[in-house]
């Protein structure tokens, strides 16, 4: 199975729905001082939403650092977004974001810290999206 990168600011909405997967998870940090994760090998991205009423600024700017990088961009192999609905069509939009520019799946969206339910669906979506992934080897 892949890892898992994230993102969360102070509010800690996308932290506390990363800790109630219960899978090993390396967190991007708010801070740009702080060194930013290396991941190993290939990894599904969690990040929450920051999108003015234009969707503008959707991706935050931690997030857009860590995947400037090449050689973590080209690990990534799906993201997971959460929103607020109450942004209406902005809902959850740095998913649409990253998938465009990173050329992978939006794999599932979520509400603030997300409800049980979403926790379950993205433990069960993310054991199926691994077990998928296929080999090259030759």
């Amino acid at each position: 199975m892949g890892g898992l990168i994230y993102f969360s600011s102070a509010s800690g909405n996308t932290a506390r729905f990363v800790a109630r997967l219960g899978l090993p998870a390396q967190r991007i940090p708010v801070h740009p001082d702080d060194p930013l994760p290396e991941p190993s090998g290939p990894y599904v991205l969690i990040s929450p939403t920051y999108a003015d009423g234009m969707g503008r600024g959707a991706v935050a700017k931690p997030v857009i650092r860590f995947l400037n990088d090449p050689a973590r961009r080209a690990l990534i192999r799906g993201v997971i977004a959460g929103g607020n609905r109450n942004f209406g069509a902005t809902y959850a939009c740095a998913g649409a974001v990253i998938s465009a520019k990173c050329n992978v799946p939006v794999l599932y969206r979520f509400e603030l810290a997300g409800t049980e339910t979403d926790v379950a669906r993205v433990q069960s979506g993310l054991a199926k999206f691994w077990g998928m992934e296929c080999s090259t080897t030759v």
